[in-house]
Parts: structure tokens; C-alpha cells; sequence
């Protein structure tokens, strides 16, 4: 079955899931059951072009387990979609909501596609599509979208008008990360950075560094590391590098993120902001700093990277940014770097989701404060069930939030038994 899905994420999720199930002993049909998708489809999204022509694009929605409840997971539309790639994130998806105890299961999606290379209205058409394609297979009870990488609130209202239109009535439900203006809910744009800095300053706490006296580097300067950025200037901490796709700049003293947020919005990428601050973005990851936030891609840190570290916390607000030889690298000569992994230190953005669907499904609305305040605490539970965890089996960060997640789906697979 792994030939399906092969691919180097993929396989990087399979190695982590098969060194937890050995802790845990588990049989090998146990395994499989645990690991794989329930459902994994591919289909084709034929749009008219704005030349006229027709394109064909290939898109994915796997969606993990349906044990807890419907499955959850974002879209994006990239250039490396594939099906492994979506099925590993679907499989971090599932982790992620029960290591946060929420009741989904994980999905992911997309559309091998640059949307940078499309026209509003051939993106519209495409969004669209893709939706209509999918309406048999999603639902508000079966499987709920939100945005990724590439997708935005804008394509998540076509989602959800496409969806509203085939069942003749609004189902602002059927997705989250919508604009506020047709149903989403305050907070939810920026739920993954702010929980991504809120679980930096815990972890902070937790090794008695000083906000105010340490600096962050952060690899991504999208939605999520642009508001990470925010929030740790925010809170007294001096972001000294960053970097998107185009560019990378450094500054001992500290950047200007207020003045690089402001032009990212403006122009949708960090090229020609500065001459003078200009850097190399492959010695990015390495540069001396206490918080290193990787907020890009997938398997940027790996074995050989990781000795090179000078950080004392990593942050992972992408997903799978550190890969198996890398944290046997961290975990047997590098204890002094404190990992926040990916399934809890960006969960923010599927618990803000889920308060979403709630909003959405009781017709109930939260304020930001309320939005906020529920959402420190979810991830304060989270984090402190991985420090106990870690701290009482003498395992990593990483493995004691995979093994909670595990755990949780295993348990509740265990007590519905096997149908039929």
C-alpha cells in the first residue's frame, strides 16, 4: 500500500508512526488500520483559461479517519502536490486534533498548480471546480477544508458558496477560514502564528529565558511566520532574520517587521524590500539565535543541518520541517535545543477552525478575546500533557506528542471495534 503514497513525506510520516507503534507494540494489522487513509481520491479540474485554451489540473483530497468525527484538513494549491505528499499531512492532520483533543479526524487536499501563475478569474474557476469535484466526498459531518498554502479566504468563500449553490441553501459550515463577512470568525487569519508565539513563550518559561533578551530567526514569511513575527516582537523578542521564496534578510540589531509586513502584503513576497540587508538564505537556518521558527516548507532541517544548529528552541510552525535523521541527530547530541514539534506547535489554526465549525454549525459568535483566550487555553493543556509526558517517560517532545495523538485514535478505534 505504501507504493500509492510513495514519496519522501510520506515516508518520513511512516517512519515516525512505526517508531511510536514500536513503543507501544503494536501488532502489524493494528498498524495499518492506525496508519492508513481511509479514503484517498485524485481527480481532474478541466478550467478555461483566460487565452482561451482549456488546462487540465490534477487534484487530491485524502481524508485519514473518521473515528472521532469528520475529518479536517486544509487545501493548497502548489506546484510538488502529490498524494503522498497529501496523505502524509492528513496523517499529521489526525495527530494534530487529538493531541489537541479535538473531535476529527485529519484530511488534507490539493491542486498541483502555481497560483501565482493564474488570473483571479482562472483561480475563481479552478477553486470551483476542485470544490464541485469534491462535493461527494465532503460534507459538514464527513470532511470540513480549510486554507494551506496557496489558498486563502477568498477560495475558501468560493468553496463554500460552490458547495452552498449545489445544496440550495448557505452551509457557511462545509469550510472554515472563511472571511468574517460570510461566516467566519475573528482570529482565525492569524490563529497558527499567535499560537505558534504563545507556545514559544511558554517554552521560554520552561528553560527560564528572558523575551526580552533573545532573538528569533524564521524561515517563511507567509501568513503564519509574518504574524509569528508580530506576535514575538510583540512580546519583547527581536526577530533578527527572515526569509521567504524570493529573499532573505539579516540585521543583528533587529528587522523592521511591522515595515517587511507591510510591504509582503502589499507586494506578496519580501524581493527588492532592501539592498543593504540582503543574505543568504541557505545559511539562514544556522545563524546564532535562541528561537528558530521554520515556517516554510517540509524536510528543510535535516541530519546535517541539525548539528549546525545554534538555537535553543525550534519552533515548528510549518509541517515536517524536521526530518527522522534529524531528530536522532537532536535527540542523542543535541538536548540543549528544545523542539515545539509541528502537531502541536501549529496547531492554532485547526483549533480556531473547529471553533469555526462550531460557530458555524449553532449559529453562536465569539469575539476575539473570547476566540483568544479559549485558544491559549486549549494549547496550554496540550503543551503541558507533552511536557508531562516527556518528562515522565524520558522521550522527546516530538515522541510524546505523536504518542499522545496515537494513543487517543487507537483507543477510541479500540472501543468502536471493527464494523462489520
Amino acid at each position: 500500500m505504501t507504493d500509492i503514497y510513495a514519496g519522501p513525506v510520506f515516508e518520513m510520516a511512516l517512519t515516525q508512526f512505526h517508531r511510536i507503534a514500536d513503543r507501544l507494540e503494536l501488532p502489524d494489522g493494528q498498524r495499518s488500520r492506525l496508519l492508513y487513509p481511509k479514503k484517498a481520491m485524485t481527480i481532474s479540474c478541466p478550467i478555461h483559461l483566460d487565452s482561451g485554451e482549456v488546462a487540465v489540473f490534477q487534484g487530491y483530497r485524502v481524508q485519514h479517519h473518521l473515528t472521532l468525527g469528520p475529518t479536517k484538513g486544509g487545501t493548497r494549491f502548489a506546484p510538488n502536490v502529490d498524494i503522498g505528499e497529501v496523505a502524509a499531512l492528513a496523517v499529521w492532520m489526525s495527530w494534530k486534533c487529538a493531541l489537541a483533543g479535538l473531535p476529527y479526524g485529519g484530511a488534507k487536499g490539493g491542486i498541483t498548480v502555481d497560483p501565482r501563475q493564474l488570473s483571479l478569474r482562472e483561480l475563481e474557476a479552478l477553486s470551483r471546480r476542485y470544490m464541485q469535484e469534491m462535493i461527494p466526498f465532503v460534507g459538514p459531518h464527513i470532511d470540513v477544508m480549510a486554507p494551506d498554502m496557496g489558498t486563502n479566504e477568498q477560495v475558501m468563500a468560493w468553496f463554500m458558496d460552490t458547495y452552498s449553490m449545489h445544496q440550495g441553501r448557505t452551509v457557511s459550515e462545509i469550510v472554515t477560514g472563511k472571511p468574517v463577512s460570510a461566516g467566519g470568525i475573528t482570529g482565525r487569519r492569524e490563529a497558527t502564528g499567535l499560537g505558534t508565539a504563545h507556545l514559544i513563550e511558554r517554552a521560554m518559561q520552561s528553560i527560564n529565558l528572558d523575551p526580552g533578551k533573545c532573538t528569533a530567526v524564521i524561515q517563511g514569511f507567509g501568513n503564519v511566520g509574518s504574524v509569528t513575527a508580530l506576535e514575538l516582537v510583540r512580546r519583547g523578542v527581536k526577530v533578527i532574520g527572515v526569509s521567504d521564496h524570493t529573499a532573505c534578510y539579516v540585521d543583528k540589531r533587529g528587522l523592521d517587521i511591522e515595515a517587511l509586513d507591510r510591504y509582503a502584503t502589499v507586494n506578496g513576497h519580501l524581493s527588492d524590500f532592501s539592498s543593504e540587508l540582503l543574505s543568504d538564505p541557505k545559511e539562514l537556518l544556522t545563524m546564532e539565535c535562541d528561537v528558530l521558527v521554520p515556517a516554510a516548507m517540509e524536510r528543510v532541517i535535516d541530519a546535517h543541518t541539525a548539528r549546525r544548529l545554534k538555537c535553543r528552541i525550534i519552533a515548528e510552525a510549518a509541517n515536517g520541517p524536521t526530518t527522522p535523521d534529524a531528530d536522532d541527530v537532536l535527540d542523542a547530541e543535541r538536548p540543549e535545543i528544545l523542539v515545539i514539534p509541528d502537531i502541536l506547535c501549529n496547531s492554532g489554526g485547526v483549533i480556531v477552525s473547529y471553533f469555526e465549525w462550531v460557530q458555524g454549525l449553532q449559529q453562536v459568535f465569539w469575539n476575539r478575546d473570547t476566540v483568544v483566550a479559549k485558544l491559549c487555553e486549549l494549547l496550554d493543556d496540550a503543551f503541558s500533557k507533552v511536557i508531562s509526558k516527556a518528562s515522565s517517560e524520558k522521550i522527546s517532545y516530538r515522541f510524546a506528542a505523536i504518542t499522545i495523538g496515537v494513543q487517543r485514535i487507537m483507543d477510541a478505534k479500540q472501543s468502536r471495534g471493527l464494523f462489520p
